[in-house]
């Protein structure tokens, strides 16, 4: 059997198993819900924000790319960020990154030159762990380096978050909204919070847009 055959029957005795539990399952997925929370994660295929955080369906907008990144050339995290603060009013914005996350493992090494694309796109995790080499490579093992970049990797992230006019103007009006910095433990299976940045956060004026 074909892996994609099997992931079809798997969706119908899913879908059996959960209207056995719950028989009104359906009926209030198609019902619009309010999403108070906007994730950015990891395109990796074993950390689910749904899962991991024990939600349900349409509590939680997710985005999702190799190392969750927050980039400001990325028009598609942009548009999606957009979207969650302006039209659903979203009161959180996380990034979670993970432990043992290949994208980060793969920034630490030099460029595969027969991934031209992934280079690019990973160029913004080298640019992380440069700010913060002494930092990351003042750690004792392979793993302590690998964790810790994950970690700097989200807190970065976040400041990315913060340095948007979507979210500057959204705090300019006010707006209660708090954006976190959390990380995953494939060992355990524990979200750790890293940061949270409130609206009242001093910027730096480098990244300070005139709203006025």
């Amino acid at each position: 059997m074909k892996s994609t055959d099997r992931l079809l029957l798997e969706n119908k005795a899913w879908v059996q198993e959960k209207l056995e539990q719950d028989p009104g399952f359906l009926d209030r997925l198609r019902q619009d819900r309010v999403c108070e929370v906007f994730w950015i994660g990891c395109s990796d295929s074993r950390v689910h924000a749904d899962e991991i955080t024990n939600s349900e369906p349409g509590e939680i907008l997710v985005h999702r790319n190799t190392g969750n990144q927050v980039s400001h050339s990325d028009f598609n995290v942009l548009g999606a960020l957009e979207y969650a603060v302006n039209v659903l009013k979203v009161k959180h914005v996380i990034v979670c990154g993970h432990y043992r996350c290949k994208g980060i493992r793969a920034a630490m090494q030099k460029p595969n030159p027969h991934l031209f694309f992934a280079n690019k796109w990973l160029k913004n995790i080298k640019d992380v762990y440069r700010m913060h080499r002494r930092e990351i490579d003042a750690e004792e093992s392979e793993d302590g380096r690998w964790n810790r970049l994950a970690e700097l990797n989200v807190i970065e992230q976040v400041h990315n978050l913060a340095h948007t006019a979507i979210i500057q103007r959204a705090w300019k009006a006010d707006r209660d909204l708090l954006l976190h910095g959390w990380i995953y433990g494939l060992h355990d299976g524990i979200i750790r919070e890293l940061m949270t940045l409130t609206p009242d956060i001093q910027l730096d004026p480098l990244y300070q847009y005139d709203l006025d």
